[in-house]
């Protein structure tokens, strides 16, 4: 028996329920793999959905607290990093061994999630200064290929220039690459960790039409309000428009730059192009050498959480 349960799939595929009902099933833990839902009070714009790791059982009415890791762990304004999340990661996951119940990684961020099945070999990384005031006003263009030459010139794999979608997050990536060059020091070792990898599969309109419905409902339930707190307690709006998707498209419209149909559009249009970004990942992580068990998100709970126990 695999030590841990994967379930991967691109935005609105309804993986967290998945990973909630089978953590409540096998007595399990859900650790998180997404990027953003470590931000306190950024919640509606990340998608928590806190509610679906409270499980009802409808033979019995009765419903089960799922817990849940690496949400909620940091401040808004803030840079987590791919080499804190897979320390925090195994942290967490060694602790849910110890206590004897199954660790269940779930989430769409596929850097993090192949970071820690893979045991990337990382470093950390100091915020480099001069190198960000020389590059501040350079075109996104520019920026993406300076950090292609990078790349080309480290061999690394741990950054996906489809993912730069912000002049700070290309600037970011060529912070690393340019510290890698020049500080050829020992990075951290942590092992992979063995898992049974389940993809949750959803059809390209049936995940369009989620995406925007769901956005829609985000907005009618105060995603707009969630952002104007953010900015009022003093939160930058370029640290914000750095979280890119939903915080990019809200400040801009929350500081006059969009108009509110603008904002919708080309969030809708943003989100869009995300999920279609986290398939070719998975596709490039099936390249790889990850065998990935693909499950159709139409499937009744019931049917999707039997097939998991059964690869199990």
């Amino acid at each position: 028996m695999t030590r841990m349960i994967t379930i991967l799939g691109p935005t609105a595929s309804g993986k967290t329920p998945v990973a909630a009902r089978l953590a409540a099933e096998i007595d399990g833990e859900v650790i998180s793999a997404d990027s953003r839902q470590v931000y306190r009070r950024m919640d509606l714009g990340t998608g928590k959905d806190l509610e679906d790791y409270v499980v009802r059982r409808q033979e019995t009415g009765d419903s089960r607290n799922v817990p849940y890791h690496l949400i909620d762990i940091r401040e808004p304004g803030t840079k987590y990093n791919l080499f804190e999340y897979q320390q925090d990661f195994y942290d967490v996951y060694q602790d849910i061994r110890r206590r004897g119940k199954v660790p269940i990684l779930c989430g769409g961020t596929g850097l993090y999630i192949e970071a820690v099945l893979k045991g990337y070999k990382l470093s950390p990384v100091p915020q480099n200064q001069a190198l960000r005031d020389s590059l501040e006003g350079k075109p996104l263009d520019e920026l993406t290929r300076l950090l292609t030459e990078l790349k080309a010139k480290t061999g690394s794999n741990m950054h996906n220039t489809t993912d730069v979608d912000s002049c700070q997050r290309a600037i970011r990536a060529i912070e690393i690459e340019t510290y890698n060059i020049e500080h050829p020091t020992p990075r951290r070792e942590l092992p992979p960790v063995d898992s049974l990898i389940i993809g949750i599969s959803i059809d390209r309109e049936l995940r369009r039409e989620k995406i925007t419905r769901r956005l829609k409902a985000r907005l009618d339930n105060g995603m707009v309000e969630e952002v104007r707190a953010l900015l009022d307690e003093g939160i930058p709006a370029e640290d914000l428009i750095y979280y890119g998707l939903e915080y990019k498209f809200l400040t801009e419209y929350l500081t006059g730059q969009l108009t509110y149909d603008e904002m919708f559009a080309r969030l809708e249009i943003a989100i869009h192009q995300f999920a279609k970004r986290q398939m070719t990942w998975f596709r490039g992580m099936e390249r790889r050498g990850f065998k990935i068990h693909w499950i159709d998100a139409t499937l009744p709970m019931e049917e999707k959480i039997e097939r998991i126990r059964t690869l199990w």
